[in-house]
């Protein structure tokens, strides 16, 4: 019984460090993701002599990045502004992430 007792209490202490770690990993990922986008769309401007592009515009296989790997569900902007801070909604249906370039 006691045995039992002792492994519920780690079990409870360990569960919500877990979901901390995740959720920080989480939104370090999407901040990635994030710098990845604006790395790319300072780039556009730089080439093509405009303030903003459409994400289509940015991720492709034959474009700046070649993929954007969602993490959480999260949901990036369409399309992007220079001097505009990136959004990143949705990140695991609770929180917002946001990056300003």
């Amino acid at each position: 019984m006691i045995v039992v007792v002792i492994i519920g209490l780690l079990a409870a202490m360990a569960i919500p460090a877990f979901q901390k770690v995740r959720q920080a990993s989480q939104d370090k990922t999407v901040l990635n993701n994030a710098r990845q986008l604006s790395a790319a769309a300072d780039q556009y401007f730089l080439e093509n002599g405009v303030s903003s592009v459409l994400s289509t515009s940015l991720v492709g296989a034959t474009n700046y990045v070649k993929a954007v790997n969602t993490v959480a569900q999260e949901t990036y902007p369409d399309g992007f502004t220079q001097g505009v801070t990136i959004t990143i909604s949705g990140v695991a249906g609770a929180r917002t992430v946001t990056y300003a370039p």
